[in-house]
């Protein structure tokens, strides 16, 4: 576990860890490589997340918006936060938030990964 490449990723919770060993079965170094680097560029830290939920007692929405949820984040920025009671819901959950967010982003980077050993 300590010598894995997947722990220089900033604030990685021990469930994104056992997911993405499971996702890279079978890559060999190089595959694993650009996976990383693809990975690295596109997930979110779950300790920014706590960041980006308090900011949203100011910017309704702010931490919707930053995983990709724009509608939820537009209802989020009309409403105030769903009256800050979504606001604080994610501020409980933001863990969880940013687990859902990562893995769809590990699964996209997983597919620009094999395009790209493909075309090697």
């Amino acid at each position: 576990m300590y010598n894995s490449p997947f722990m220089m990723l900033p604030g990685i919770t021990p469930e994104e860890f056992s997911y993405l060993q499971s996702v890279t079965t079978g890559f060999n170094e190089q595959q694993l490589n650009g996976f990383l680097m693809i990975y690295h560029s596109k997930r979110r830290n779950p300790d920014d997340m706590v960041l980006y939920c308090v900011l949203g007692f100011f910017v309704p929405g702010l931490s919707r918006f930053l995983v990709n949820q724009i509608g939820m984040g537009i209802l989020y920025f009309f409403t105030y936060g769903l009256c800050m009671i979504g606001t604080i819901i994610d501020l409980i959950n933001y863990k969880s938030l940013a687990f859902e967010f990562n893995q769809k982003m590990a699964f996209e980077s997983l597919q620009m990964a094999k395009m790209g050993a493909i075309r090697q």
